[in-house]
């Protein structure tokens, strides 16, 4: 079986999250894993969210995946979206990027490092829950103290020269707003309306968005190649404030009652992304400051986190990538989250790398090139290789 075979078998998989049963994924790699000879443990907190983890005496690398993917409705995929279908150089399906071809290259690299003789150093954990927060994973996990911290690769989805070995933080904030209720004929003079003064936090979150953060000088330019990454992947310009500026979304609005009654309840969710130069609290007070009267509900908070440059996993992964592709990596910052923020707080210097199509994630045709599972499981080998006490030599994959 090779890593496009896994790729598939992964993909047929189903694991949406919701609802997250993930017990089938996590078994089948179980096996794999026993094929090999590495022992794992399939862990859950409540018996249908399952993490896979296998452990070792004197751990010097992580291998980090999740094994959960957002929800797709079939309509308007080019094949049905849990076929795995092979077409174009490309296998398709939800998750075949975020993140199970990235799993199927971690796998089938540990493979080969096995099968050339080595012992690596290795712990692998794969998690339930990153697509929601990471409670019945990562955190869970974490908080449990079954994973001791040393250089992580968590095989997210990247650009192919591009390693990330940073990301914005992260707030999500639920507010519910008690109005007075009126007649409408008579608002504003009568009534207080929930809905305007949710409208009022939407208001001050575009204020919010225009202010700049001072950064570093080497910070600086990492967010300015990272953004010019962003623009090259997206194909627009002008993106430079996603990696500088708070980021918003009122992803969730209900209120009132009636055309013509004052508004007595409204409910308002946000997700805001927090650059570097402030921190996720200060964003929270500020707004928790604004409605005093609102009830607030803070579900999920983390501040900005890097890893350095210099860190020895990322120049391993860089070595790897140089080797490889023949380019000089260029490592940036992710303006998205993963669970990434939650390893770096618990001390584990991490850098994210995969293979994947990043434009199409979350997306309807989710895709990965068969070409860049190849690579990736020949950076991932390498890598794995170089934690070995003895590493036998690599080719150079371009001769």
């Amino acid at each position: 079986m090779d890593v496009g075979d896994l790729c598939r078998d992964l993909v047929r998989l189903r694991s949406e999250n919701p609802p997250g049963e993930t017990r089938e994924v996590a078994e089948y790699i179980h096996s794999f894993l026993a094929e090999i000879g590495i022992e794992s443990t399939v862990v859950s907190r409540d018996g249908r969210r399952c993490n896979l983890i296998a452990r070792h005496h004197n751990p010097q690398l992580l291998l980090c995946g999740h094994l959960d993917v957002v929800p797709a409705i079939a309509d308007g995929w080019r094949h049905p979206p849990f076929s795995g279908v092979e077409e174009d150089g490309y296998i398709w399906g939800r998750g075949s990027s975020d993140m199970k071809g990235g799993c199927a290259a971690l796998l089938t690299a540990l493979r080969r490092a096995v099968d050339e003789g080595e012992e690596p150093p290795v712990e692998v954990v794969f998690v339930c829950d990153e697509e929601t927060g990471g409670c019945y994973g990562m955190e869970y996990l974490l908080a449990k103290g079954v994973l001791r911290p040393c250089d992580t690769l968590i095989a997210e989805p990247t650009p192919p020269l591009s390693p990330c070995i940073g990301q914005k933080g992260l707030a999500r904030i639920s507010l519910s707003f008690a109005g007075e209720p009126g007649h409408s004929s008579l608002y504003p003079a009568v009534g207080r309306s929930a809905v305007m003064e949710a409208h009022e936090v939407i208001e001050y979150l575009k204020a919010l968005h225009e202010r700049d953060y001072p950064v570093s000088a080497e910070m600086e330019r990492v967010i300015a190649r990272s953004s010019a990454v962003l623009e090259g992947l997206f194909g627009l310009q002008g993106l430079d404030h996603v990696l500088r500026r708070v980021m918003f979304n009122p992803g969730v609005i209900r209120g009132g009652e009636k055309a013509n009654i004052v508004a007595e309840h409204c409910d308002l969710d946000l997700d805001l992304r927090i650059p570097w130069g402030c921190t996720a609290g200060e964003i929270v007070s500020e707004i928790a400051a604004l409605v005093p009267s609102a009830e607030m509900k803070v579900t999920a908070v983390s501040d900005p986190s890097c890893t350095s440059p210099s860190a020895r996993v990322a120049e391993r992964v860089c070595a790897e990538i140089r080797r490889v592709y023949g380019e000089a990596p260029v490592p940036i910052f992710q303006w998205a989250a993963s669970d990434a923020r939650h390893l770096r707080k618990a001390g584990f210097p991490a850098v994210e790398y995969g293979p994947g199509e990043v434009t199409t994630i979350h997306g309807v045709n989710e895709r990965v090139a068969i070409d860049s599972l190849i690579r990736a499981e020949e950076i991932f080998y390498g890598i794995i290789s170089s934690y070995c006490t003895t590493r036998p030599p690599t080719e150079d994959a371009n001769d």
